[in-house]
């Protein structure tokens, strides 16, 4: 009997010493796993891939958040794309026309604190709030659309060859344009949105050195409403029309709208920017008068931007999406410029070769 109670408290201490081990080793097991997860992206110091943690995604909007038909909702489309194939949480939160730097900061702060392990800022304003946010975050993977600033070791800048894109609508307006005017508007006059209209010009000019390109700024800096008031566009719009403008390209986000509805108004014509402006369905009634528009791939940006941080590739520094690198494009829906694509395709193989260089600054 003594020797049948011997061996089973033998078997129960076995039992015991067992399961400690197997909780030894989980608890292991999880320290581990906690600290690859917090170590981040490859390029960062390197660490393990994202994808066995649950990645969460927050988007700040520029000005006319998503529904603007252009810039926005370029960004939008690549959030969706992501959510759609990675099955990811996502949250959006919307700029506010003539709000300050402070409540951008909020914004992603908001984000940031509300555990979205990655934030993305889309637009250049959202420098100043990003490089404070980013210090005081940096376990978050930041990215921020159309600025090299800030620099930080969780920021993924993503910028763009606007002025590549530009020239290439230019070309198309002085090949089609009668009268030998066209026009620019911008929505705001900042050094970025500098870059469309000096690409533009160069364009017009490659094509047609006698060319007239009339230029009218929206509103001047820290005024950026002119990115999302569709009057203001139709106003610039009209003033370029009478002085003999036939078409008008706008890089002016929501205030681009304004500018087809007076063309349309006028009997003449428009370029659109960031998407295929002719093909969105919102601009329908007005599509007929869009003769191309310059193709600013963001919702690429944006969806290789999740993809690295869910394959543990995150990369911080600039990325430049440029012609070469199809970030950049001309859109021929509606057939208006399939007559002169072939003297387009010239211009645009001479600029992707290095042939031609495009200006960015005046």
């Amino acid at each position: 009997m003594e020797i049948r109670k011997e061996k089973a408290l033998r078997r129960m201490r076995g039992l015991r010493l067992a399961a400690g081990l197997v909780a030894l080793g989980l608890t292991l097991a999880a320290c581990g796993s906690k600290s690859d997860s917090g170590s981040g992206g490859t390029t960062t110091g390197g660490g393990t891939s994202q994808a066995a943690a649950k990645l969460k995604i927050g988007l700040a909007y520029d000005i006319g958040g998503r529904g603007d038909q252009s810039f926005n909702d370029s960004a939008a489309r690549g959030l969706d794309k992501a959510k759609s194939e990675f099955g990811i949480d996502i949250k959006e939160l919307e700029a506010a026309a003539g709000e300050t730097d402070a409540q951008k900061e909020d914004r992603l702060r908001q984000l940031a604190e509300g555990g979205y392990n990655t934030v993305i800022a889309v637009g250049f304003a959202y420098a100043t709030a990003l490089e404070k946010t980013a210090k005081d975050f940096p376990e978050v993977k930041f990215a921020i659309i159309d600025s090299a600033d800030p620099a930080a070791d969780n920021v993924a800048n993503l910028t763009f060859a606007e002025q590549e894109g530009s020239f290439l609508v230019g070309v198309a307006a002085a090949l089609k344009s009668k009268t030998g005017n066209v026009g620019f508007i911008g929505g705001v006059n900042v050094p970025l949105i500098q870059k469309f209209e000096v690409g533009f010009a160069a364009g017009v000019k490659a094509v047609k050195a006698d060319a007239t390109v009339q230029v009218k700024y929206l509103t001047q800096p820290p005024d950026f409403t002119g990115f999302n008031d569709p009057a203001k566009g139709e106003t610039a719009a009209k003033g370029m029309f009478d002085a003999g403008a036939d078409i008008v390209y706008a890089a002016a986000g929501g205030s681009g709208n304004g500018v087809f509805k007076t063309a349309k108004a006028n009997g003449k014509f428009g370029i659109g920017v960031d998407s295929d402006q002719y093909n969105l369905p919102a601009l329908a009634d007005v599509k007929d008068v869009i003769i191309t528009s310059m193709i600013k791939e963001v919702d690429v940006a944006v969806y290789d931007f999740i993809t690295s941080v869910k394959d543990g590739k995150f990369a911080k520094g600039e990325k430049v999406y440029d012609l070469k690198a199809g970030g950049i494009d001309y859109a021929t829906s509606g057939g208006k410029i399939d007559d002169i694509k072939s003297k387009i395709d010239e211009y645009k193989a001479k600029i992707t070769s290095g042939e031609i260089k495009v200006p960015s600054t005046k």
